[in-house]
């Protein structure tokens, strides 16, 4: 796959350089960052006043919850509490998976039971190395 990704990279090059791309309509016009045409017409309204009132999709809620936990994770090194921030990671990236459609599909409420058992866990003897595997 690598060298596929190389051999279009260094065609679009030796194009840009041909200068093949220079009269394209819409040639140095700013980017439409709003479009919005794969989203089905009946959502398109709502989805643009939850956006101006300031809501996010869940998706982008959960991706900030995880940058967010990788960072504390990566502060702390108390093994019990990487364990348990292990865990709530792991359950938000299965809830994450869920709404992309991804094969994993597990209702929210699921994940959060998982994440939950997970940590109660990390205290019991058997478990004292969880996080180093």
């Amino acid at each position: 796959m690598k060298l596929l990704d190389a051999l279009v990279e260094q065609r679009i090059a030796a194009a840009a350089a041909r200068g093949e791309f220079d009269d394209l309509p819409g040639a140095g016009a700013p980017l439409s960052l709003e479009d919005d045409a794969l989203v089905p017409q009946e959502v398109r309204v709502a989805n643009r006043i939850l956006k101006n009132a300031g809501f996010v999709p869940p998706a982008v809620e959960q991706l900030r919850a995880l940058r967010d936990l990788q960072t504390e994770l990566n502060a702390v090194s108390d093994q019990a509490t990487r364990c348990r921030l292990q865990a709530r990671m792991l359950a938000l990236d299965m809830a994450l998976e869920s709404l992309r459609g991804g094969p994993l599909v597990m209702p929210r409420e699921y994940c959060r039971r998982i994440a939950e058992r997970l940590s109660e866990r990390v205290g019991s003897p058997d478990t004292a190395d969880v996080g180093s595997q």
